[in-house]
């Protein structure tokens, strides 16, 4: 018979909380990639992606998601090999993360990702198997190049493509991954078959829309 007065355990950190804590926890100097990827706990392919998206998913942003674009391609290309675990360079691995730009980071995952997070669920393993990761990690690649595409909105569709997809490996959430994909797949789509024209007339609409 159990004792009513046994503390109840913590429940587990989900990813955007522990976003979250290492933005505010981070000292004044900020922490280094090397530094970064302790805090987070884990040396796994979607939880390095997740937090690389975040900032990459802010539309009209240019400069940061091509930077960013590079070391998310790398580890996706990792994916799709069938690396066990991410390897990032040691020059890379001592780049420092501003303590502004990690608070950031973490107020974008719980306001635009917080929700997903919540609802994810266990299905449609299959997808987040080895062999479904190494696919996952060959069409990451795709959005990846997308991101370094200087056109505007390049780099928003397919960041928080990768960051839904990302959530979806770390959830073990196939219908995650599959919306995620799906949403980027598209967007390569249009970018392919439409062109500069076509994204341009998307966002003057965009803009009507808003100002109508």
């Amino acid at each position: 018979m159990s004792d009513d007065s046994d503390p109840i355990p913590d429940a587990p950190e989900g990813l955007v909380a522990r976003l979250v804590r290492i933005g505010e926890d981070a000292p004044e100097s900020g922490l280094s990639l090397s530094e970064f990827m302790e805090a987070l706990g884990e040396r796994a392919f979607g939880i390095l992606l997740f937090a690389f998206a975040i900032p990459v998913c802010i539309p009209f942003l240019y400069g940061i998601p091509q930077v960013l674009s590079l070391p998310m391609m790398a580890l996706a290309f990792q994916m799709a090999a069938g690396r066990g675990e991410p390897w990032v360079p040691v020059k890379f691995r001592a780049r420092r993360m501003e303590k502004r730009g990690l608070e950031k980071m973490g107020r974008q995952a719980k306001r635009w990702f917080g929700w997903i997070e919540a609802v994810a669920r266990p299905r449609l393993l299959f997808l987040s198997g080895p062999t479904g990761e190494r696919v996952v990690g060959g069409v990451f690649c795709l959005f990846c190049a997308s991101i370094l595409v200087p056109l505007p909105l390049t780099n928003s569709t397919p960041g928080i493509a990768v960051a839904i997809a990302s959530l979806g490996l770390i959830t073990r959430d196939g219908l995650l991954i599959l919306a995620g994909l799906v949403l980027g797949l598209v967007w390569i789509t249009i970018l392919v078959v439409g062109g500069p024209a076509l994204i341009y007339a998307l966002i003057e609409w965009g803009r009507g829309f808003v100002n109508s």
